[in-house]
């Protein structure tokens, strides 16, 4: 008997078509940011004896010209902080003191290079205290002399008869107005080196409002982060940078500053920079985003025995014209206006217009740095105006800027775009970027399609990931590239230890093509 076979079609025809679920739709991932490229210094922005002076000093000590030519570049500023400001747009204007660093290893002669390019302003320094000596020596017996008076007149008071007290109160008590108004000028000061949050205040205060730290070592992070103090203090540092107002109200003492205009150039061992990137409060607070970084390759192993001497020409003409920008601005009470000319203001709109983009939390290249790249157009305009008074010294308030030294200071934006990107991963900013890259391997390396985060720490080194919130920034960072997806977590409703969350992985990682 021959059996027929059954046609069963009919019998799925009214039963829905179970279908895969479809894949999900995946873009292609953004790259991780890669090795870092250090730009050359672009000493062709500095102004012709300038230039030729740190060249020369870069060339006879044997270091980067680099470190010479930020160094240069906090010199200018010490000069004109405080004492100029520049007209960027509308009601946009940025003060002339900078914060620069240099992180060099040891025996790269930093000392002898702060020396060379420092030593002016010291005489500049003397100079200023020579000048107003005569005046202090006043001020000093007036105010003796009126405290005496005072003081007299107070004891006489004090042993008068009744009907002649009020009138010997009186008398005791103008003179003691009279004391308490004669004001003593403080000394000139320009720098300052190992000294606490408190003391620059106190100097800022007594030096209408500016004073700058130059070190060719870090010990100032120490300070700042709380050696003497126990606790950081930031406050006078912050504000120092930005020139908001700062007021100091306390038992001891009392001072306001209108416009404080700090000035920091300091060069420190790589260290230091790994070790403030790990200190609480410096990156929050925003301190690390004011500084311009500068990272240079270490010559020691490669330096000439015998380099060319800096000639003496050089020196006196750099010398005669630091001591002539910071003597004719020493005198402005109010600050010097520096303007821009419209060229000049379109090239730094153009600058900024090229700038916003890498800001991008995702995908810019400084969108992991964002607080210092906010900060950078600002800092041009800043080093244009330090160009522009170098270059013209004595008349730099009586012309505008120019669009070449608008240029010539962009130029120098962009030397420390990629000096503080590679900073700041020194400081930790790309620590979590590093271990992303370990995640990515790993992921690599199984080919899973998803995978759970307790699965995936199994794999991962505890050295490097020493718990499971190590893994979180990593995996937050990998989502926003667009490498991973987290599903939503499933909840038993049960006790116990609540699942794992689990990720998705990119088909490029899966498909060993990444």
């Amino acid at each position: 008997m021959t059996t027929q076979p059954v046609d069963n079609t009919d019998l799925w025809a009214g039963l829905p078509t179970l279908e895969e679920p479809p894949a999900p739709v995946w873009e292609d991932p953004v790259p991780l940011a890669g090795p870092r490229k250090l730009a050359p210094f672009p000493t062709a922005s500095l102004p012709g004896w300038l230039r030729e002076f740190v060249a020369a000093v870069a060339e006879e000590t044997q270091t980067p010209v680099d470190l010479a030519g930020c160094i240069a570049l906090s010199v200018l500023a010490t000069a004109a902080g405080g004492r100029a400001v520049v007209q960027v747009r509308g009601h946009w204007r940025e003060p002339t003191n900078l914060y620069v660093v240099v992180s060099l290893p040891p025996a790269n002669r930093k000392s002898a290079v702060f020396g060379l390019l420092t030593d002016p302003l010291y005489e500049a320094e003397k100079r200023l205290r020579t000048l107003t000596q005569p005046a202090i020596v006043e001020a000093e017996m007036n105010a003796r002399l009126a405290k005496e008076a005072a003081d007299k007149a107070t004891a006489k008071a004090a042993s008068a008869s009744a009907d002649e007290r009020d009138e010997l109160v009186s008398t005791a008590i103008a003179l003691a107005q009279t004391a308490e108004s004669v004001r003593v000028p403080a000394k000139p000061q320009l720098l300052a080196d190992d000294t606490t949050a408190e003391t620059v205040t106190s100097r800022m205060a007594e030096q209408g409002g500016r004073i700058s730290v130059m070190s060719a070592e870090g010990d100032i992070f120490d300070i700042i982060a709380g050696r003497y103090s126990g606790k950081p203090n930031m406050g006078v540092f912050l504000k120092g940078h930005a020139g908001d107002r700062l007021k100091v109200d306390r038992q001891t003492r009392e001072e306001y500053i209108e416009h404080p205009a700090l000035t920091m150039g300091l060069c420190v061992q790589p260290q230091v920079l790994d070790d403030i990137g790990r200190q609480d409060g410096f990156k929050g607070r925003g301190l690390l985003g004011r500084f311009l970084y500068s990272v240079p390759e270490s010559l020691v192993g490669r330096r000439k025995i015998e380099p060319d001497p800096i000639p003496e020409q050089l020196m006196e003409t750099y010398r005669r014209h630091v001591l002539d920008l910071t003597l004719f601005l020493a005198e402005w009470t109010d600050p010097a206006l520096i303007q821009l000319t419209p060229e000049a203001v379109a090239a730094l709109k153009a600058f900024q217009t090229r700038v916003e983009p890498m800001l991008e939390a995702r995908g810019g290249i400084m969108g992991q740095i964002g607080d210092w790249g906010g900060k950078l157009v600002g800092a041009t305009a800043r080093m244009a105006a330090l160009l522009h008074l170098a270059e013209h010294l004595t008349k730099g308030h009586m012309v505008p800027v120019a669009e070449a030294t608008m240029r010539d200071a962009i130029a120098l934006g962009e030397y420390f775009i990629s000096h503080s990107l590679a900073a700041f991963d020194s400081m930790g900013a790309d620590r979590i970027v590093e271990r992303a890259r370990t995640v990515l391997e790993v992921l690599h390396a199984h080919g899973w399609r998803e995978v759970s985060k307790r699965d995936l720490m199994v794999k991962l080194s505890r050295s490097e990931f020493r718990t499971a919130n190590d893994l979180d920034p990593v995996l937050a960072l990998l989502e926003d590239h667009g490498y991973v997806r987290a599903q939503a977590i499933q909840r038993t409703g049960g006790r116990g230890r609540p699942p794992s969350p689990r990720y998705l992985i990119h088909p490029r990682l899966t498909d060993q093509t990444a």
